[in-house]
């Protein structure tokens, strides 16, 4: 597809000027040049302003920075000025709402004491279709690099303790030596298709109604075209012939790529595996498009911003082409 690069979360536009990480000196530089700014997080909401969720760039000397537990995260350059990103989640909101935190979507706003009233800490996910397709993808690099800290803060190697380096692109082990990298999971997504109908799922824990195409992930050793074949079959039972490739999104919650493929279906009867999926139906064209169109109450489409909701898109468009 010619836009196959307009996904949400693929937009991001940051020089992420690599050969600067381990320059200390030119860090301490770039921190203190009065353009740079930084993205702030806390527990992986990023700070939005005002109804049109905007990504807000704070100043480096920003009251809110008084909580961040460890030094920035260089993202790079942004037409030459200099782009942080701090992660504050040691701050305790007094007023957050804790099961809107664990939900599905987080719809709450979480304020610090020094933000203006239209500027709060928001859910990435929640809020992924409203961002410009450049804030989405800063925004995506900062949360994800953060998530891996999370998840890695002892050696694979040997078990021992480890420290943030290379402005926050890697992590060394203070007993071995060793070093290690941020990892992304990649996930195949897929438009499985037969005649007129795709083939969509729903996992358990699901907003009521919402159906989206499968995915799962892949496995050493194993191509993206075998991975689609695969995850189809162990979900559902449905053969897949012809594989091909359409876009790509990364995905940060916590740290995968999403890898769009099309895939056309060889067989029709669905089995499920209850495991993996609490319902699998083939959806025509037209019930989708009823769907999309809020026409259709037994099935919720996949949310705008989602990889899913743009390959469903352009295929109701007849904008995905499959080879024969």
């Amino acid at each position: 597809m010619r836009d196959a690069e307009s996904v949400t979360f693929s937009g991001g536009t940051l020089d992420r000027a690599a050969h600067l990480r381990g320059d200390a000196a030119a860090l301490a530089r770039l921190a203190a040049d009065p353009t740079a700014r930084t993205m702030v997080l806390w527990r992986g909401k990023p700070v939005l302003t005002g109804d049109t969720a905007r990504l807000d760039w704070l100043p480096m000397d920003a009251a809110v920075l008084k909580e961040a537990g460890s030094p920035p995260i260089f993202l790079g350059l942004e037409n030459g000025a200099p782009r942080f990103a701090h992660d504050v989640s040691a701050w305790e909101d007094p007023d957050a709402d804790r099961d809107a935190l664990t939900s599905f979507r987080d719809p709450s706003a979480n304020q610090h004491p020094s933000f203006a009233p239209d500027q709060a800490f928001r859910d990435l996910r929640a809020n992924m279709g409203d961002l410009s397709p450049q804030d989405a993808g800063n925004a995506a690099a900062a949360k994800g690099i953060f998530s891996w800290h999370q998840s890695h803060l002892f050696c694979a190697r040997c078990g021992g303790a480890s420290d943030v380096t290379e402005a926050g692109w890697r992590r060394t082990c203070r007993d071995c030596g060793a070093h290690h990298f941020p990892r992304t999971d990649p996930v195949v997504i897929m438009l499985i298709v037969r005649g007129n109908s795709v083939l969509l799922g729903r996992s358990p824990g699901w907003p009521d109604g919402m159906y989206s195409l499968l995915a799962g992930f892949m496995e050493p050793g194993e191509s993206i075209e075998a991975a689609v074949r695969r995850e189809v079959m162990e979900e559902t039972s449905i053969t897949v012939g012809e594989v091909g490739y359409l876009s790509s999104q990364p995905w940060p919650f916590p740290a995968s790529l999403m890898i769009g493929c099309w895939g056309k279906a060889t067989s029709q009867t669905i089995q499920l595996d209850p495991v993996e999926l609490e319902d699998a139906r083939w959806v025509s064209r037209e019930d989708v498009m009823a769907a999309m169109d809020g026409r259709n109450p037994d099935l919720l489409p996949a949310r705008h911003g989602s990889i899913a909701r743009f390959l469903l898109d352009k295929w109701l468009a007849d904008r995905v082409t499959l080879e024969l």
